[in-house]
């Protein structure tokens, strides 16, 4: 069976590293808020070219303390709406609910899966504040269009990263593209910790400053509270762990590429859509997604064939319980996406043997 993600695999690569770094941290004594994080937040900062990063402890909490900042710092208030992609995974969407904003959705560009910077003018209203863009599966989502329109209405433009560390556009990296970035380092990312993990990066300072405190209990200094704060904080050894994985991400990141274009080259089966390409430093493949008609029977097929595959997502969120006061929106592209797509298994550990024998199962499949 060919895994969809062999992260046992993954991981195996640098386990004499993550050992030591493990050890490092236990014998230290000091498991928050620590080196480690420190370490790991200026080697992030340098890798996305921005001028600060925060530690925090997942990538949804990422993008709700980006909003929270800008609620604290007077630039948002509850009842304020943002533009968000209805094709994205839901933690896009309850980052902005937890924090009482009216997400707008979006339809995207069914070719690239992203947001559809043409249609967000439309949607722009009196209470906008903000347009949270996703780079979805690994693509760079801005465009140049959405940066005129964020200047042209004074919104703010937030990244969505969890998806995309590395990936460029015009020479910034994810993260450095709009006006702050949340990301995260679940195992499964292209940088993945070895538990929860994500962080914050962005050049204002002031915002900067709110997260970090939002973060720790919206403290700066031990019991003094200038905030309603969280507790949510990177830990010293998931600090550690990526940073040892930080130096190998363009390894990673090489050996995603290979798998892609061999895929993009070589499928040939007329019912299968490949992903469209806008461009080759601006995609880093966290997922390779085809759209077919027939998706469970193609599903059911590779699985025959040996081939395990996932679906990101089979549900767009306005169409999930929790957001049932949604369920009347008229999203037609977002909703073909989610009937239609498959994802390919793609790691920089695939061997040859195995990158073709997912391409010979597809292009022996008749719908």
């Amino acid at each position: 069976m060919i895994k969809f993600l062999d992260l046992q695999k993954i991981n195996a690569c640098y386990a004499q590293e993550l050992k030591q770094a493990a050890d490092r941290v236990i014998d230290s004594g000091w498991y928050l808020m620590g080196k480690e994080l420190a370490s790991f937040e200026s080697d992030y900062n340098e890798f996305c070219k921005t001028g600060h990063t925060i530690g925090v402890a997942n990538g949804l909490d990422a993008l709700r303390l980006i909003l929270k900042g800008y609620i604290e710092l007077g630039i948002m208030q509850k009842g304020d709406e943002v533009i968000v992609p209805a094709n994205t995974y839901i933690a896009s969407i309850l980052a902005v609910t937890d924090n009482e904003l009216t997400p707008v959705f979006v339809e995207p560009n069914i070719n690239t899966f992203n947001l559809d910077a043409s249609k967000i003018e439309a949607a722009i209203t009196p209470k906008t504040k903000a347009v949270l863009t996703v780079h979805l599966y690994g693509q760079i989502s801005i465009d140049q269009q959405m940066l005129d329109i964020c200047d042209k209405y004074g919104l703010k433009l937030i990244e969505d990263g969890a998806q995309s560390h590395g990936a460029q556009w015009h020479g910034k990296v994810s993260g450095a593209l709009g006006d702050a970035g949340g990301h995260s380092f679940y195992p499964g990312k292209n940088l993945g910790a070895l538990g929860d993990a994500g962080a914050v990066t962005t050049n204002d300072e002031k915002l900067s400053l709110a997260i970090r405190a939002l973060a720790n209990y919206g403290s700066h200094k031990k019991y003094e509270n200038i905030y309603q704060g969280l507790n949510s904080r990177l830990d010293e050894i998931q600090a550690a762990f990526l940073n040892v994985k930080l130096k190998y991400i363009q390894e990673d990141i090489a050996g995603r590429r290979k798998v892609a274009n061999y895929y993009l080259e070589h499928i040939t089966t007329p019912s299968i859509v490949l992903p469209e390409v806008i461009h080759e430093d601006g995609h880093v493949w966290h997922l390779f997604v085809i759209r077919t008609k027939n998706r469970d029977k193609l599903q059911k097929h590779l699985l025959d064939q040996g081939v395990q595959t996932l679906i990101h997502y089979p549900i767009p969120p306005h169409k999930q319980e929790a957001y049932k006061e949604y369920k009347d929106l008229h999203l037609p592209i977002t909703e073909q996406i989610h009937k239609e797509v498959l994802s390919l298994p793609i790691s920089a550990v695939m061997t040859d043997a195995e990158i073709e024998q997912v391409v010979k199962s597809l292009n022996c499949y008749n719908d």
